[in-house]
């Protein structure tokens, strides 16, 4: 039998390489059959790269300040971004050192209302600001209550709608604040620093794809168009919230944002009959009676504040969560005090754009008209 003939060794180094047709273009093992590939070659074509560069920065700067534009004529300014971050940054004073403080918590009425500035010029020192828009403040107190770096005061907003129903829009925050990881720590940081406080358009109502959505697009059948809440404030740093002065001087996003509210207060096949409101408020009292009671007996003391609403608004707020039912009960119930803005003249007659948030200007003087009845009425001490 004759042995096999082996086949000299070829190096990929031997075989030559073929010019190709197009300088652009990459040889594939098809080129070669039954030879190994060598590394790829892509050869950058021959393009004036400088100018193309340069065309691109100019056209992206010429979209992007076009934006930027447009939401400045529309009457936007930057403004801090009420994200969990901003909110985590807050509560963490609790843990380094402030836990001390007044603690304000509630729903978008004392988020917006009231006024840092106007609190701290009144009581030498400045409350933390944990509210959250639509959404009820109970867990958060309860997260309080648990700490036992929380020595100081807490004021708690009531919006009888969410208050009563336990409805949490930003429910994930406090999750949130507990896993922040530092890379959300640091995207933070820079989008605080170097993003927020120069863009108007950076805003989710500004977004694209919010743009388009919000387009008068027919209706799918069963699934009526439904507007989502539009841009209410403008925000600081250390949470510092005041209305968005367009909802005043501007009649036609003033409706806008009264539409949105309407949506709530039309009646619907899905609205849960009394009976179960008045259950889901009693559950609410309970748990909140639980918390206080924690909280009195580290000598934490609990103030409870009904901000002023009007119109539609507080109609469906009485309608559904009637004061007798709710308002006179949390407070008998936990024994905590409380100031409802329809038993002080100084907490009334004044404007409220879309029924639920004061003007930035009324928001100061109610802040101050507030704390005056606190220092007179409630905590005397703080004078």
């Amino acid at each position: 039998m004759n042995a096999p003939v082996e086949s000299p060794a070829v190096e990929l180094r031997d075989i030559p390489i073929p010019e190709l047709e197009d300088d652009y273009a990459r040889e594939t093992a098809a080129d070669r059959p039954g030879v190994a590939q060598p590394v790829p070659q892509r050869p950058i074509p021959d393009q004036p790269w400088n100018r193309i560069a340069l065309g691109a920065l100019v056209l992206f700067v010429l979209l992007v300040g076009g934006w930027e534009w447009s939401w400045r004529a529309y009457g936007a300014k930057p403004t801090i971004a009420n994200s969990d971050g901003l909110w985590a940054i807050q509560r963490r004073r609790i843990d380094n050192g402030e836990g001390n403080a007044t603690v304000l918590l509630g729903a978008s009425r004392i988020l917006f209302d009231v006024q840092l500035d106007v609190w701290e010029r009144l009581a030498g020192k400045r409350p933390i600001q944990l509210a959250l828009e639509g959404t009820s403040p109970l867990t958060y107190l309860e997260d309080l209550a648990a700490d036992p770096n929380f020595t100081g005061r807490a004021v708690v907003g009531v919006a009888p709608d969410l208050f009563f129903s336990g409805y949490a829009y930003r429910g994930g925050v406090l999750n949130y604040y507990r896993k922040e990881s530092p890379s959300q720590r640091i995207g933070q940081w820079l989008s605080m620093h170097f993003i927020e406080p120069f863009f108007a358009f950076d805003d989710p109502d500004f977004a694209l794809a919010a743009v388009l959505k919000r387009q008068a697009w027919p209706d799918r059948p069963g699934r009526p168009a439904r507007m989502d809440v539009r841009k209410l404030r403008v925000s600081e740093a250390d949470r510092n919230t005041h209305v968005w002065d367009k909802l005043e001087n501007d009649p036609a996003y003033r409706e806008i944002a009264r539409s949105v509210w309407m949506q709530e207060f039309v009646p619907s096949e899905d609205d849960p009959p009394p009976e179960k409101l008045a259950q889901m408020a009693k559950e609410q009292i309970e748990r909140m009676v639980k918390v206080v009671a924690t909280l009195k007996a580290r000598g934490v003391p609990v103030l409870f504040v009904r901000p002023p609403s009007n119109g539609p608004f507080y109609e469906f707020e009485n309608k559904i969560f009637p004061r007798a039912q709710t308002w006179d009960v949390l407070l008998a119930k936990t024994g905590a005090p409380g100031i409802h803005f329809e038993d002080y003249p100084e907490l009334q007659g004044m404007e409220l754009p879309e029924w639920s948030h004061l003007t930035h200007a009324d928001a100061e003087r109610y802040t101050a008209a507030l704390y005056k009845i606190i220092a007179r009425d409630v905590w005397p001490e703080t004078k």
